[in-house]
């Protein structure tokens, strides 16, 4: 009877609510694996989607699953998938009633969610308002203390003298960090360990904010040395409702950027779990947030505390780890709330289910300072999609035979792995690292192996130093199996025919 009389109530709402949107036919402002992505769940909805590409990429994958594609320009990003008129246009003239922007590009650009609206076209993601008070580092500070959530102390005024700065860090006490306003993916971000090195710290940051985000406003924090990196999934509809899908630990990163990612967090109580999953679903509903989020809070190892950091309003590279814990589809619920529906369940209605990591495979050398790469992918092996009774999946952009480009993020696939628990999760994904094959171009796939095998990883609970503080352990060479020699010749043959 609770179950009828909460979804009797739900529908009242929505009967009453915000008009329903009509989605029939989606653009999808992307390219690689995350539009691949939204085209299979668009696709198993009856959905039609539209793909844009660069001219380098009109035969790559994302193209090839959509049901048409328009081209946008060049490779580079300010010529083509950074193009948010000619998006729009295409939109108008295919008739799209919607746009998802997947994620980077122009996901988190309020200007581009209000030119949807402004077009009649949905955006399937925050209104523009949430994206404002969210991207701001400063701007959200303010709004979550008011909405009583816990920030770690600091400096976040509008006098961005030195003298000024300079004074309140000596107040603060080191170490600090010195962020960005606008700053995201580790840009414009500098820990400051003295007094004496504060200036030219604070230099350093503007020079990369100006150069990254044209603004350069900073903000200071106190700096945690030993810390995790928690983000809590949000998902809120148009009729005022909001829940949490758990959350992921993403502590396994090199410069501030995400390697490893896992759900649900190592070593966090019920009773934790439940509360920072309160905060993030209050975060969320102080800015009046639609669709899926991310709330990022830095955990204090050492106080055993966690603090707001900042808010992704979009969705995450890692949301699978999410989807294989809860059983949802991500993007099928941000469709629905775009369309006007209400959730289709509450608070008490969600369970977590086994364990999930993901990995992230990036074309890129970790023995040569993680130097990105780029070229042909001359010969791919995947791994299998169930190993010991777990599940496997593999989420790409690319195919044997497709070039990764320079003017993108290297990232090829992502590999996610459900198991019944976290043990038997770290050892499919061994597993399926050591039969995934690449054969082209250098990858961080040993490294991969190598971080999930150390004995630091396995035991939970590595702070965001992981990689840091265990680099000789992490970056040792090995040579190559017998297995992986067969491919190499494979992939060699392959690319003379």
């Amino acid at each position: 009877m609770k179950g009828i009389s909460r979804y009797a109530a739900r529908q009242a709402r929505w009967c009453s609510g915000p008009a329903q949107v009509e989605i029939k036919k989606i653009l999808i402002a992307n390219r690689g694996e995350i539009a691949c992505r939204i085209t299979e769940t668009a696709r198993s909805m009856g959905v039609q989607t539209v793909a844009v590409h660069c001219d380098a990429e009109s035969e790559g994958k994302h193209v090839q699953m959509a049901d048409e594609a328009y081209r946008l320009g060049p490779p580079p990003a300010s010529s083509s998938y950074l193009q948010a008129d000619k998006i729009i246009e295409i939109a108008k003239r295919s008739g799209a009633q919607a746009i998802h922007p997947g994620y980077g590009f122009l996901s988190e650009n309020a200007s581009f969610a209000k030119a949807c609206e402004d077009n009649g076209i949905e955006f399937i993601g925050p209104p523009a308002s949430a994206i404002i008070a969210m991207g701001s580092k400063s701007e959200s500070k303010h709004i979550m203390e008011a909405a009583d959530v816990p920030c770690v102390p600091g400096y976040h005024g509008e006098d961005q003298s030195n003298e000024t700065l300079q004074a309140a860090a000596d107040k603060m006490g080191y170490p600090l960090l010195i962020k960005a306003v606008l700053g995201g993916g580790g840009k414009g971000m500098r820990v400051v360990r003295s007094s004496e090195d504060f200036i030219e710290e604070l230099e350093g940051a503007r020079r990369e904010a100006i150069a990254f985000f044209k603004d350069d406003r900073v903000l200071m924090e106190r700096f945690i040395e030993s810390s995790r990196h928690v983000e809590v999934q949000v998902f809120c509809d148009k009729h005022g409702n909001g829940v949490y899908l758990f959350e992921r630990d993403c502590s396994v990163q090199r410069r501030h950027q995400k390697v490893l990612e896992e759900a649900p967090a190592p070593g966090l109580s019920e009773e934790l779990r439940k509360k920072m999953g309160e905060t993030a679903v209050r975060a969320a509903k102080a800015v009046n947030y639609v669709g899926a989020g991310t709330v990022e809070f830095i955990f204090d190892v050492d106080r055993n505390e966690y603090y707001f950091m900042e808010m992704n309003t979009r969705l995450q590279v890692e949301h699978p780890v999410t989807e294989m814990i809860t059983g949802l589809d991500l993007v099928k619920l941000q469709v629905n709330i775009a369309r006007g529906q209400p959730l289709p369940f509450a608070q008490e209605d969600l369970s977590i289910n086994g364990w999930a990591i993901e990995a992230r495979v990036y074309a890129e050398d970790p023995y040569n300072g993680f130097l990105p790469g780029s070229g042909t992918l001359k010969h791919v092996v995947l791994p299998q999609q169930t190993i010991e009774g777990s599940k496997v999946r593999v989420d790409s952009g690319f195919r044997s035979g497709d070039d990764v480009l320079v003017h993108y993020d290297p990232m090829i696939a992502k590999l996610i792995v459900h198991a019944k628990d976290r043990n038997t999760a770290l050892d499919v994904m061994d597993e399926a690292l050591k039969h995934y094959h690449i054969v082209g171009i250098p990858t961080n796939i040993e490294f991969l192996r190598a971080s999930v095998n150390h004995k630091e990883f396995r035991q939970g609970c590595v702070t965001t130093n992981f990689i840091k503080d265990n680099e000789e352990d992490l970056l040792v060479r090995k040579a190559a199996t017998d297995e992986e020699l067969v491919m190499g010749v494979m992939g060699v043959v392959a690319s003379e025919f």
